[in-house]
């Protein structure tokens, strides 16, 4: 038959890409899935069950024309049909990991217009590696092999199957899966804001049982008249043909008696069609009807089920607010327990492109007056009815004479994280709002500052006149930014572009340090640190996240530079991974794994830091680091051994005559003795459990301070409003300053359109207080401060720093 004709037979679309197959393959492009690999189990005639039902199964016209399809060849990527495991289509394709590895094998499964694929097909039990919904996919053929899976972008699929046919194979089943999974979708939506089913519904699909049943009666009715009215036409053919007529009426007679067979056999064969759907329906009617209202039972027992839930959680939730009222001689009780739901999971960049200012709704339910009882903060005496602001005026009235070593506490509200949930089906990562229920009171820009808690490391270091022992502080001070990270699970907030922080302590601490916010897409801030103790600080920070499921790996990009004055030796060094486990279900807990390489540029010394990942099976003490500094040669003149949690030792490293008469080093265990601790992690505020675990360095961060430009942090108002407690507001802040900057963003962007049309030149948007430039060292583009802050904030000039709050 045919395929024109087998496409009228079973319907457009994929059945007819069955019958005609075809395609082409490009080389793949960076950024695609991909994977190679040899054959896998496959069953030619399972493939060919998925097109033969899909044209309309067996008995339907012009299958059996269109023939069946054939059988894989020996190590082709077999598929296997719908049976065993309830999939359409799996079995072994090839997919683009990189231009290193190329292909890889990977095993595929096509299901319920779901495309998900597995190193192997025993890691179908517990890892899925990638998903993609076919609904929204684009199926392209490139060659003989090769084709391509995305939806647009975000997923995107190189694949090659072991021969055409193969290929074929899976191009059809995608094909049909995308189809009925689009059928679905629309149904979905149609139905999606149906109410349950009630009385009237109930009579109505009775009336409807009744009708079928009527009709089903009636086409018995009308089999019998066929079948009595046929053998009487047969009767009286057969009685004009005994009649003695011209030759030429018996061959019309003889004529209309062959095609009245025909019709017989035609209508015994729809009479018998009948009496089996007749049969057929009689049978399973009462199975489906109880199997209608055994689901619909079971989903009315649920809605109950979760209405009675619903009445106690409100219940409860009720009790509690009402017994955080406490008296005042009960000092530190509300504020003690620490919500985990509202720990921060998000990633990194929750904004992006034109989804990059959504914001979550306000969710979060609290009475009025809950920013006027007592909590945790008010501890030292003040009356139990003072609100947030009147604390926070007190603390600011304080800090003018001592940096403040509390913040309010942070309040337990409850989070119902499926009002977030809903929200965000369907998005990127990337793309899913946050609101400040799982951030911190901090920006970025004052959490990068917070690398200068033990600035005294680089103080102690400029005083060396040894530059091994120098890499040593260095080293020491490296890891000793990662120790307010370990209880530190919640987000800071994103930093709005142009938005600067300074931390003046140049009287109390002989160092002053600035950050900004320099570019929105990708996030990036630059920050500069000088000390009057003789050394530098400089780094621009550019900050990734990819979601895997269980965990979120956070990796800083960016090189940290370190100069010293007296010396002019200049150290550069990058960031290790920071991966967030327990993101869906469990305790919160951060993790730091890699190596860091920090680089002497004027001497070659160096020095190789490790950050040893944590493992349940492993003896060794967690969050481990261990070092060696080498001088140009490579020689290990110190080791370098802790935490970046705790401490961390060094111990110079002497050679000792081996087994053979060569030297060997000094084992780490002999050396004890003679370590040196380079530094060791301040103990935490009290009740820092309460205070988002800040360390005293950061309680003084977000302290109001006079003189400060108007575009730095501490001025942020959904900021402020979040560390008062008052969380409700600082969503609608939040939102509102989010929405301010999508304006600029889309007002930047059509300026620079229209001077492309006129040709006039457009000067991108550029940093304030920072220059775009080549690093003489590195030779990356990176941002260097051009100077002139300290400057304009002694005039208190700021009149070109741009309105962002």
């Amino acid at each position: 038959m045919a395929a024109t004709e087998l496409r009228g037979v079973v319907g457009p679309g994929p059945a007819a890409i069955a019958a005609l197959g075809g395609g082409g393959a490009g080389p793949p492009v960076v950024g695609g899935g991909g994977g190679r690999g040899d054959a896998g189990p496959g069953s030619g005639a399972a493939s060919g069950t998925v097109v033969a039902s899909a044209a309309g199964g067996p008995g339907a016209g012009g299958v059996a024309a269109a023939g069946p399809a054939p059988a894989p060849p020996t190590g082709g990527s077999g598929g296997s049909g719908a049976g065993g495991s309830g999939s359409a289509r799996e079995g072994w394709l090839f997919k683009w990991t990189n231009y290193i590895k190329g292909y890889q094998r990977r095993w595929f499964v096509l299901s319920n217009g779901l495309l998900s694929y597995y190193r192997s097909k025993a890691e179908m039990r517990h890892t899925c590696r990638g998903t993609i919904n076919l609904a929204t996919a684009n199926i392209t053929v490139e060659d003989s092999c090769n084709f391509i899976i995305s939806n647009g972008g975000a997923q995107t699929y190189h694949l090659k199957a072991s021969s055409e046919v193969e290929r074929q194979r899976w191009v059809t089943a995608l094909e049909l899966a995308k189809a009925k999974a689009v059928k679905m979708l629309a149904e979905s939506d149609e139905s999606g804001d149906e109410e349950s089913v009630s009385q009237t519904d109930k009579t109505e699909l009775q009336n409807t049982l009744r009708t079928l049943s009527s009709k089903v009666e009636d086409l018995s009715t009308c089999n019998d008249l066929i079948a009595k009215h046929g053998t009487a036409l047969q009767r009286s053919l057969s009685e004009l043909e005994s009649l003695k007529l011209p030759a030429e009426s018996n061959e019309k007679i003889k004529q209309v008696n062959e095609r009245a067979t025909l019709f017989r056999i035609t209508s015994n064969a729809m009479i018998n069609a009948c009496r089996d759907f007749l049969m057929l329906a009689q049978t399973h009617s009462k199975k489906w009807q109880k199997s209608l209202q055994y689901e619909r039972d079971q989903r009315i027992r649920l809605e109950e089920t979760l209405e009675q839930l619903a009445k106690q959680h409100n219940h409860l939730e009720r009790a509690f607010r009402g017994a955080t009222v406490l008296p005042a001689n009960t000092p530190g009780s509300v504020g003690s327990g620490k919500d985990q739901c509202c720990s921060g999971k998000g990633d990194m960049s929750d904004e992006d492109d034109e989804n990059e200012f959504f914001d979550a709704p306000e969710i979060i339910t609290m009475p009025e007056n809950l920013g006027h009882k007592r909590t945790g903060s008010n501890i030292s005496g003040a009356s139990s009815d003072i609100s947030l602001d009147e604390q926070y005026k007190h603390q600011l009235e304080e800090t003018k004479k001592e940096k403040r070593t509390r913040i309010p506490y942070k309040p337990n509200y409850s989070l119902n994280l499926w009002s977030i949930m809903k929200n965000c089906i369907g998005k990127e990562l990337s793309k899913i709002p946050m609101p400040v229920n799982f951030n911190e009171p901090l920006s970025m820009l004052q959490r990068l500052t917070e690398d200068l808690e033990y600035h005294e490391l680089l103080d102690r270091a400029a005083k060396c006149e040894n530059s091994l022992e120098q890499l040593c502080y260095v080293a020491a001070f490296t890891v000793s930014s990662y120790s307010t990270t370990v209880f530190r699970t919640s987000k800071p907030f994103n930093p709005l572009l142009g938005e600067t922080f300074e931390l003046d302590r140049l009287e109390e601490n002989g160092y002053r340090s600035l950050c900004e916010q320099v570019s929105h897409h990708p996030p990036a801030a630059a920050h500069h640190a000088e000390s009057k103790n003789g050394w530098t600080l400089r780094q621009e920070i550019k900050i990734t996240s990819k979601f895997r499921g269980k965990y979120l790996s956070i990796m800083p990009l960016g090189t940290i530079h370190c100069i010293f004055h007296a010396t002019g030796h200049h150290y550069t060094w990058k960031k290790v991974t920071t991966t967030v486990h327990n993101i869906i279900v469990g305790k919160l807990w951060i993790d730091q794994s890699g190596e860091i390489d920090i680089v002497n540029h004027k001497t070659g010394d160096k020095c190789n830091l490790k950050f040893v990942p944590y493992s349940y099976f492993s003896r060794d003490v967690a969050r481990k680091v261990t070092g060696e500094v080498t001088d140009p040669s490579g020689k290990v003149h110190f080791a370098l051994l802790g935490t970046w949690d705790e401490k961390m030792e060094c111990f110079k490293v002497q050679p000792v005559i081996g087994e053979n008469g060569g030297d060997a080093r000094q084992r780490g265990h002999e050396a004890e003795d003679s370590r040196v601790m380079l530094w060791k992690r301040n103990p935490l505020p009290k009740n820092a459990e309460n205070m988002y675990y800040f360390s005293e360095l950061a309680l003084t961060l977000n302290a109001w301070e006079s003189g400060t430009a108007p575009t730095d942090s501490r001025l942020r108002p959904d900021q402020r409003l979040m560390e008062n407690g008052r969380w409700d507001e600082a969503n609608a802040e939040k939102q509102r300053l989010e929405e301010k900057q999508r304006l600029s963003r889309k007002k930047r962007e059509a300026e620079a359109m229209k001077a492309t049309e006129d040709g006039t030149p457009y000067d991108p948007y550029k940093a304030l207080w920072f220059e775009r430039k080549k690093d003489p060292v590195t030779k990356e583009l990176t941002h260097i401060y051009r100077g002139e802050y300290w400057e304009c904030k002694e005039k208190q000039d700021w009149s070109s720093c741009p309105d962002i709050f």
